[in-house]
């Protein structure tokens, strides 16, 4: 293999230049989707496994990488600093042979011909292996290491969650376990069971969740079977909870909003016989709904548009239903994108926390008397979620909050939030409004 064919394929190598965009803003998700260009099918498993555990425990690594520098990498050199937290990572988190390990990360270096850096890398690498228990003790001696946590985030969850802040922050760090609603309108949640056990795939009812399933081990979800004719769906069971809290009827006329990618308007069709109309600002992510649904073997309206600005035929009439899954900080599904940590700022949450009351109220017109809205937030923070919809409550005379009564996740001032970890579940929140 020449040089250049090595420095394309190798999956540090990749792990480290993507890492260095994803400091300059960019999710995982979408430097994936490109970045993994060159990367023989074996090893791109590995590079996620790099890039999604670098940003998951990167504020503990830099802390670290800290104590053993003697001053700062310069910011132009991020592949540099990206292989020594990817050289931490594999060392603290990963079952790679320490000797591997570093052999392999000071390789990538060469390969990206910053050879000024290759003894350095070698030397802080093997320095970590000889300090390892006084270098992670002073890590987590500092919440914020020892969480990986930005600070603002730190202080938001422990004035938001005070009894439940650090199993918060711990269950945010754990790897998400992949979870399956099945199609109840093909099979019941036992007949599929039947068939994931004849298939030697181990998986466990979620609590609470009619539809949910949790799988022992992730797979490739185009090995699930009869996932290509609709049987089966990937997704979390707190999510799940949404189409059940709707009280979905037969004829009804519902609106999904936000509705990419889809996952919840699939599981509406599921629900029961409705006139669905799914509605996204992104049309680019409205292409995911429409593949979805036809997996799903479901038809609904798919349009683009402003749920901030109803205008054109979808905005023309009234809903029975309406779920209003609203864009916000996305907090409680840090597990599953752990970038978010590192790309969220606290500036960010007033912005989202405006333009998220400005959808509500938007959209409120577009319901019927009596209808019912369900307002959804992957987030922790009360700003977005009761905060929210209690300002909203205290504006709107015609509306009132629907109490749900349920044994899952915690009662707020208004409406009910699941917590990660809770059963198997990421973080949710739901209000449920009602239209006098």
């Amino acid at each position: 293999m020449n040089t250049k064919s090595a420095l394309q394929g190798n999956p540090r190598v990749a792990a480290a230049r993507l890492l260095r965009q994803l400091a300059d803003g960019r999710s995982i998700s979408d430097l994936l989707e490109q970045g993994l260009d060159g990367v023989s099918p074996r090893d791109r498993g590995l590079v996620k496994e790099f890039c999604f555990g670098v940003a998951r425990w990167r504020p503990r690594l830099e802390r670290i990488a800290g104590q053993l520098l003697s001053k700062p990498i310069k910011p132009k050199e991020g592949e540099v600093q990206a292989l020594i937290l990817l050289g931490l990572y594999q060392l603290i988190y990963m079952r790679v042979a320490p000797h591997a390990a570093v052999a392999e990360t000071v390789e990538a270096a060469r390969l990206l011909q910053k050879t000024w850096a290759v003894g350095l890398i070698n030397a802080l690498l093997r320095r970590f292996q000889r300090e390892r228990e006084t270098l992670l003790a002073l890590a987590d001696a500092d919440p914020l290491s020892r969480y990986a946590v930005p600070g603002w985030l730190l202080k938001r969850i422990r004035a938001d969650w005070p009894g439940h802040w650090e199993s918060i922050l711990q269950a945010g760090n754990g790897r998400p376990p992949m979870s399956l609603r099945v199609n109840l309108a093909a099979n019941s949640r036992e007949q599929y069971l039947s068939l994931l056990a004849a298939a030697g795939i181990e998986a466990t009812p979620i609590p609470h969740v009619p539809s949910g399933l949790v799988l022992g081990q992730p797979m490739d979800a185009q090995e699930l079977p009869g996932f290509t004719e609709g049987r089966v769906s990937v997704q979390d069971g707190g999510a799940q909870l949404a189409a059940g809290l709707l009280d979905l009827q037969p004829g009804q006329q519902v609106l999904d909003a936000c509705a990419a990618p889809g996952g919840k308007s699939g599981h509406i069709m599921e629900s029961a016989a409705v006139q669905l109309t799914a509605m996204d600002l992104d049309r680019r992510r409205l292409e995911r709904v429409r593949q979805n649904l036809d997996r799903l073997g479901v038809t609904a309206a798919v349009v683009q548009g402003d749920a901030a600005k109803p205008q054109g035929a979808w905005a023309e009439r009234q809903y029975d239903r309406i779920l209003l899954d609203v864009p916000c900080s996305a907090t409680g599904v840090i597990r599953r994108h752990p970038d978010i940590k590192l790309l969220r700022r606290a500036q960010d949450v007033p912005a989202l926390v405006q333009s998220q009351g400005k959808i509500l109220r938007a959209v409120w017109p577009l319901l019927k008397p009596g209808g019912r809205l369900l307002y959804v937030t992957c987030s922790l923070l009360s700003d977005e979620n009761e905060g929210q919809v209690r300002r909203f409550l205290e504006q709107a005379p015609d509306a009132r909050e629907r109490v749900i009564p349920a044994d899952w996740g915690h009662r707020r001032p208004v409406g009910r939030q699941t917590l990660p970890g809770d059963a198997t579940m990421d973080g949710f929140y739901y209000a449920c409004l009602e239209k006098i």
